[in-house]
């Protein structure tokens, strides 16, 4: 065909060209139970191997064959970012609670010794961050909590639809691990989109619906379908834009594909569009690999064909991406392809955090210089950010001010909305990782927020009590 012909052919012509290019692929997946199974991991000595099942009885372990075949570079194992990604390693865990598990595995403890020791040590990683068990979680006109519903910001709500609580793998940084390990007690989720319809139309201020998870796109489309469909009647008017959070982009880009159900779930986002929505993929990126596989790139122009938009964000981590060239490099290749840089954050205060967390002083160097590198376009991406539990607080820099060397922060967004975009200042600490490591400058007791926020939490807390 001459190259005049292919530019008249009709849009839906060329993707329907491209998309005969990707057949449906089995999807094989590796949990703990499977690690002896993966032939690759034979590279490693039989001391790792055992590191490995050791953090994955704490840390929940998931990894499919198109990571494995397609993302990773088992030529340099352990470095490799995406290894590192989705693999346990031994520095996951505190010495002592590694010490605790592999002990008992090495002695044969019975089952249930080792899930009690398990469970302890899970309990002390922080498996819920920021308050959001006690308050995240709305209320329905009873005082009754609505699981899977968290309501933290006035404009946006975050809903967890039970069918979307897994994802084709596992990040091992991941804030939202304690989802994933089968303890009903630390997991949010809600099976009813009634739930979540009857709150949306109470709550008219929400302009802005999360899907999260887990990861959405696990689901079928007939599930996702019955939740985002009845959001086109009048009566929802005011939810103007519907934003579904997904690696899948990386973990598995045929879900929209060759999948059963790809056309259907392309027909929807579609729909949702043309109804006037603003529809936002999250695309949760970590290193510029997951975006340069051909079935990636294919992934991404077939969602853009509908018209929704892709934004990425993702965290800062030791091991995987601690570097301002892997940022450059992974902001630029996204607005090639049609992303819109989004958010750097700072890794959570959960999980395996002490092996991935980088110091904030050095968070904002990155940063910095990785925005040196990049073009407008790409100067989108927020960061770093952390989002901690009086709101999203976001390093704008280090600056000297009265002689005294401060951080610079504001918040992106807050428990009150009266609290952003107003800067505030804390003493400069080369090793604070988070924001309760850090103090207030200029010889001030406490932040200006501080006192206001502490009661928003009595309230909270209090209210959570009365219905535990």
């Amino acid at each position: 065909m001459s190259a005049q012909v292919q530019a008249l052919k009709p849009r839906w012509r060329i993707e329907e060209a491209a998309q005969a290019a990707f057949e449906p692929v089995p999807f094989k997946v590796y949990t703990q139970r499977d690690l002896d199974r993966i032939p690759q991991l034979d590279k490693l000595s039989d001391a790792q191997r055992f590191e490995m099942k050791v953090v994955s009885s704490v840390l929940p372990f998931r990894v499919n064959q198109y990571v494995i075949d397609e993302l990773i570079d088992w030529n340099n194992i352990p470095a490799d970012p995406i290894f590192q990604l989705t693999f346990p390693q031994r520095g996951m865990l505190a010495p002592e609670h590694f010490d605790r598990i592999a002990d008992l595995l090495r002695e044969g403890a019975d089952k249930a010794a080792l899930e009690q020791a398990v469970a302890e040590v899970r309990h002390e990683l922080n498996p819920h961050p920021a308050d959001q068990m006690e308050m995240n979680m709305p209320r329905d006109e009873h005082g009754n909590r609505l699981d899977g519903i968290q309501h933290k910001y006035r404009e946006t709500v975050l809903f967890f639809p039970s069918q979307g609580q897994t994802c084709h793998s596992y990040c091992t940084f991941c804030f939202r691990w304690a989802q994933f390990v089968g303890d009903k007690e630390l997991r949010i989720a809600a099976s009813e989109a009634k739930t979540l319809h009857d709150y949306l139309r109470r709550n008219t201020e929400v302009t802005d619906l999360l899907f999260t998870g887990g990861d959405p796109m696990v689901m079928k489309t007939r599930h996702l379908r019955d939740y985002l469909e009845p959001l086109l009647q009048p009566e929802f008017d005011h939810i103007q834009t519907i934003r579904i959070g997904s690696k899948a982009l990386t973990f598995w880009p045929h879900r929209f594909l060759g999948a059963e159900d790809a056309d259907d779930l392309i027909r929807l986002l579609t729909q949702l569009v043309e109804a006037g929505k603003h529809v936002a993929l999250m695309a949760h990126y970590n290193h510029w690999k997951e975006l340069d596989t051909e079935v990636a790139q294919a992934a991404i122009r077939r969602i853009r064909s509908t018209g929704a938009v892709i934004r990425a964000q993702g965290p800062l981590l030791a091991h995987i991406n601690d570097d301002p060239a892997v940022w450059a490099r992974m902001w630029k290749l996204q607005v090639k392809l049609g992303i819109v840089p989004y958010y750097m954050f700072a890794e959570r205060d959960t999980g395996a955090r002490a092996y991935f967390e980088v110091p904030l002083a050095r968070a904002w160097q990155i940063y910095r210089e990785a925005m040196q590198q990049v073009s407008g376009l790409a100067r989108t991406a927020r960061g770093p950010s952390m989002s901690a539990s009086p709101g999203k607080v976001e390093i704008q820099g280090v600056a000297e001010i009265a002689g005294e060397k401060v951080f610079v922060l504001r918040f992106i967004q807050g428990r009150n909305p009266d609290w952003v975009q107003r800067p505030f200042f804390a003493q400069y600490d080369d090793q604070a990782t988070w924001l309760h490591h850090l103090k207030p400058a200029f010889g001030e007791a406490k932040w200006f927020w501080e006192d206001e926020y502490e009661a928003i939490r009595e309230d909270k807390l209090a209210a959570a009590a009365q219905t535990a």
